[in-house]
Protein backbone atom coordinates (compact mmCIF):
# COMPACT_ATOMS: atom_id res chain seq x y z
CA UNK A 1 0.00 0.00 0.00
CA UNK A 2 1.66 3.17 -0.88
CA UNK A 3 1.29 6.22 1.18
CA UNK A 4 -0.75 9.39 -0.16
CA UNK A 5 1.76 12.35 -0.73
CA UNK A 6 0.60 15.59 1.62
CA UNK A 7 0.02 18.54 -1.06
CA UNK A 8 1.72 22.13 0.76
CA UNK A 9 2.77 24.97 -0.77
CA UNK A 10 6.48 26.29 -0.79
CA UNK A 11 5.60 28.76 2.06
CA UNK A 12 3.98 25.68 4.33
CA UNK A 13 7.16 23.64 3.49
CA UNK A 14 9.50 26.32 4.42
CA UNK A 15 7.75 27.61 7.99
CA UNK A 16 7.58 23.53 8.63
CA UNK A 17 11.02 23.13 7.82
CA UNK A 18 12.17 26.02 9.25
CA UNK A 19 10.64 25.10 12.64
CA UNK A 20 12.38 21.43 12.87
CA UNK A 21 15.54 23.42 12.02
CA UNK A 22 15.39 25.95 14.51
CA UNK A 23 15.11 22.70 17.01
CA UNK A 24 18.09 20.51 15.83
CA UNK A 25 21.32 20.61 12.78
CA UNK A 26 19.82 19.35 9.58
CA UNK A 27 22.40 19.04 6.49
CA UNK A 28 20.43 19.45 3.00
CA UNK A 29 19.92 15.90 2.50
CA UNK A 30 17.86 15.59 5.60
CA UNK A 31 15.45 18.34 4.27
CA UNK A 32 15.42 16.70 0.72
CA UNK A 33 14.50 13.38 2.31
CA UNK A 34 11.53 15.36 4.09
CA UNK A 35 10.39 17.02 1.20
CA UNK A 36 10.12 13.78 -0.60
CA UNK A 37 7.39 12.70 1.42
CA UNK A 38 5.24 16.12 0.17
CA UNK A 39 4.00 17.10 -3.29
CA UNK A 40 5.62 20.42 -3.91
CA UNK A 41 5.35 22.63 -7.14
CA UNK A 42 7.67 22.45 -9.26
CA UNK A 43 11.28 24.14 -8.10
CA UNK A 44 9.59 24.92 -4.60
CA UNK A 45 12.30 22.32 -3.29
CA UNK A 46 15.06 24.44 -4.15
CA UNK A 47 13.52 27.12 -3.29
CA UNK A 48 12.96 26.16 -0.24
CA UNK A 49 16.52 24.60 0.38
CA UNK A 50 18.10 27.95 -1.13
CA UNK A 51 15.65 30.02 1.70
CA UNK A 52 16.92 27.51 4.49
CA UNK A 53 21.01 28.24 3.67
CA UNK A 54 20.44 31.42 2.50
CA UNK A 55 18.56 32.42 6.66
CA UNK A 56 21.20 30.20 8.38
CA UNK A 57 18.62 27.68 9.13
CA UNK A 58 21.25 24.54 7.34
CA UNK A 59 24.48 25.37 7.07
CA UNK A 60 26.27 21.99 6.19
CA UNK A 61 29.45 23.11 8.16
CA UNK A 62 27.90 23.52 11.17
CA UNK A 63 26.21 20.37 10.94
CA UNK A 64 28.99 18.72 10.07
CA UNK A 65 31.24 19.86 13.00
CA UNK A 66 27.63 19.10 15.35
CA UNK A 67 27.36 15.55 13.98
CA UNK A 68 31.49 14.58 14.13
CA UNK A 69 30.67 15.90 18.23
CA UNK A 70 27.93 14.29 18.44
CA UNK A 71 28.43 10.79 17.54
CA UNK A 72 32.19 10.78 18.55
CA UNK A 73 30.96 11.32 21.90
CA UNK A 74 27.46 9.96 22.63
CA UNK A 75 27.45 7.09 19.94
CA UNK A 76 31.55 6.32 20.33
CA UNK A 77 31.98 6.18 16.68
CA UNK A 78 35.48 6.48 15.42
CA UNK A 79 36.33 8.52 12.38
CA UNK A 80 36.50 6.47 9.53
CA UNK A 81 32.58 5.51 10.55
CA UNK A 82 31.90 9.54 11.08
CA UNK A 83 33.44 10.36 7.90
CA UNK A 84 31.69 7.71 5.81
CA UNK A 85 28.49 8.63 7.12
CA UNK A 86 28.73 12.27 6.44
CA UNK A 87 30.39 11.48 2.49
CA UNK A 88 26.79 9.70 2.49
CA UNK A 89 25.20 12.78 3.41
CA UNK A 90 26.84 14.53 0.68
CA UNK A 91 28.72 16.65 2.82
CA UNK A 92 31.53 18.38 1.22
CA UNK A 93 34.69 16.53 1.65
CA UNK A 94 36.36 19.85 3.06
CA UNK A 95 33.61 20.60 5.40
CA UNK A 96 34.23 17.13 6.85
CA UNK A 97 38.16 17.40 7.06
CA UNK A 98 37.46 20.84 9.30
CA UNK A 99 35.05 19.10 11.29
CA UNK A 100 36.97 16.23 11.78
CA UNK A 101 39.50 18.86 13.95
CA UNK A 102 36.86 18.96 16.33
CA UNK A 103 37.89 16.03 18.04
CA UNK A 104 41.40 16.22 19.78
CA UNK A 105 43.90 13.36 19.31
CA UNK A 106 44.04 12.63 22.43
CA UNK A 107 40.63 12.79 23.48
CA UNK A 108 40.10 10.34 20.51
CA UNK A 109 42.65 7.76 21.57
CA UNK A 110 41.47 7.75 25.37
CA UNK A 111 37.82 6.68 23.90
CA UNK A 112 39.45 4.02 22.07
CA UNK A 113 41.56 3.23 24.90
CA UNK A 114 38.27 2.96 27.19
CA UNK A 115 35.97 1.22 24.44
CA UNK A 116 38.58 -1.60 24.24
CA UNK A 117 38.86 -1.51 27.62
CA UNK A 118 35.20 -2.09 28.65
CA UNK A 119 35.06 -4.80 25.38
CA UNK A 120 38.12 -6.66 26.72
CA UNK A 121 35.86 -7.48 29.82
CA UNK A 122 33.52 -9.47 27.94
CA UNK A 123 35.50 -10.99 25.42
CA UNK A 124 36.19 -14.60 25.59
CA UNK A 125 38.57 -16.36 23.80
CA UNK A 126 41.54 -19.69 23.93
CA UNK A 127 44.58 -17.51 23.21
CA UNK A 128 45.71 -13.62 23.57
CA UNK A 129 45.63 -13.86 19.80
CA UNK A 130 42.10 -14.27 19.23
CA UNK A 131 41.29 -12.03 21.52
CA UNK A 132 43.12 -9.41 20.06
CA UNK A 133 41.29 -10.23 16.90
CA UNK A 134 38.18 -9.98 18.30
CA UNK A 135 39.01 -6.31 19.95
CA UNK A 136 40.19 -4.88 16.72
CA UNK A 137 37.60 -6.16 14.92
CA UNK A 138 34.97 -5.09 17.49
CA UNK A 139 37.02 -1.56 17.01
CA UNK A 140 37.18 -1.34 13.08
CA UNK A 141 33.30 -2.12 13.04
CA UNK A 142 32.60 1.22 15.32
CA UNK A 143 34.99 2.98 12.74
CA UNK A 144 38.34 3.58 14.55
CA UNK A 145 41.84 3.23 12.18
CA UNK A 146 43.87 0.20 12.42
CA UNK A 147 47.11 2.33 13.51
CA UNK A 148 45.30 3.60 16.21
CA UNK A 149 43.92 0.62 17.14
CA UNK A 150 47.07 -1.33 17.16
CA UNK A 151 48.63 1.47 19.36
CA UNK A 152 46.22 0.96 21.75
CA UNK A 153 45.83 -2.60 21.94
CA UNK A 154 49.54 -3.24 21.90
CA UNK A 155 49.68 -1.00 24.77
CA UNK A 156 47.13 -2.29 26.22
CA UNK A 157 48.55 -5.64 26.35
CA UNK A 158 52.00 -4.51 27.15
CA UNK A 159 50.49 -2.84 30.64
CA UNK A 160 48.94 -6.55 31.12
CA UNK A 161 51.83 -8.30 30.44
CA UNK A 162 53.85 -5.94 33.18
CA UNK A 163 50.83 -6.17 35.56
CA UNK A 164 50.66 -10.18 35.81
CA UNK A 165 54.65 -10.12 35.79
CA UNK A 166 54.44 -8.03 39.62
CA UNK A 167 51.47 -10.48 40.84
CA UNK A 168 54.08 -13.16 40.56
CA UNK A 169 56.92 -11.61 41.79
CA UNK A 170 55.13 -10.75 44.83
Amino acid sequence: MERKKKVLSEQEAYIRLSALCATAEYCRADMKRKMDNWELPENAEEHVLARLMQEKYIDEARYARAFVRDKFRYNHWGMARIERELRMKGIDSCLIEDAKTEIEDEEYMAALRKIIETKRKTTKGKSEYEIKTKLMRFALSRGFDMGSIMKVIDCDCETADFDSEEEMNT
